[in-house]
């Protein structure tokens, strides 16, 4: 339930390891491995949130209908002033899906916030929110489109089939902790 959420390129290193055989006692390059550093902005979920959130992160993966995303949504605590469904499962896939073409559209944006407004927006889900953004920007940078919801759907099944239930149901929403 703990995770770094501040992995921007600075805080990321290359460690390459050296190992010495014990036959011949030379070093030996081992695969490089990427290193997080800064540990300043952790966020510490608990197994409810976790499962919450992991549910949210599934639904998006799978691209469920708009009535699963948005309960999965108002599950975590996330308030609109007109509780839109459509903008709520429009909003998640923002969060946690690929980019689309039309998310560069300025009205697109200016539809979408006509629809609804956010009036409360759980502090549990800020931190998993930024640390997506973050590796998402950092992937457009690199020319990936990546659908984070897509990448951390197998983490999440776990926390589910571990916590909560049947990963494969997306429609269930209450989670047995």
């Amino acid at each position: 339930g703990l995770f770094n959420a501040d992995p921007h390129p600075g805080n990321i290193i290359l460690v390459q390891d050296q190992e010495v055989d014990p036959q011949n006692k030379q070093k030996q390059k081992q695969k490089p491995k990427l290193g997080l550093i800064d540990y300043g902005q952790c966020k510490r979920l608990t197994v409810e949130e976790r499962v919450k959130i992991a549910r949210l992160i599934v639904s998006v993966a799978d691209n469920a209908s708009d009535q699963t995303v948005a309960a999965h949504f108002r599950n975590l605590g996330i308030r609109t002033k007109n509780d839109s469904t459509a903008f709520l499962a429009q909003f998640a896939r923002l969060l946690f899906g690929s980019f689309e073409p039309q998310h560069l559209q300025h009205s697109w944006h200016k539809a979408l916030h006509e629809q609804d407004k956010v009036l409360y927006f759980p502090n549990e889900l800020s931190m998993v929110y930024r640390t997506s953004l973050l590796l998402r920007g950092l992937a457009m940078s690199l020319q990936l489109n990546v659908s984070v919801g897509e990448q951390w759907k197998e983490h999440a099944k776990i926390v589910i089939e571990q916590h909560g239930g049947n990963a494969t149901d997306t429609d269930t929403i209450s989670s047995t902790v």
